[in-house]
């Protein structure tokens, strides 16, 4: 479950810088990293 949740916040991290940086959307960019951290077992999991 572990890599799951792992997998799940890398994609929705590196969605999140490719929306900062090649479309220019800081607040979906913003949106999308946070809420890969919280995803992420390595940082605050909404899970736990």
């Amino acid at each position: 479950m572990a890599l799951i949740l792992w997998l799940i916040a890398v994609v929705l991290v590196v969605s999140g810088i490719y929306v900062l940086l090649a479309r220019r959307d800081i607040l979906w960019g913003a949106v999308l990293i946070v809420v890969g951290l919280l995803v992420g077992p390595g940082g605050v999991s909404i899970f736990n």
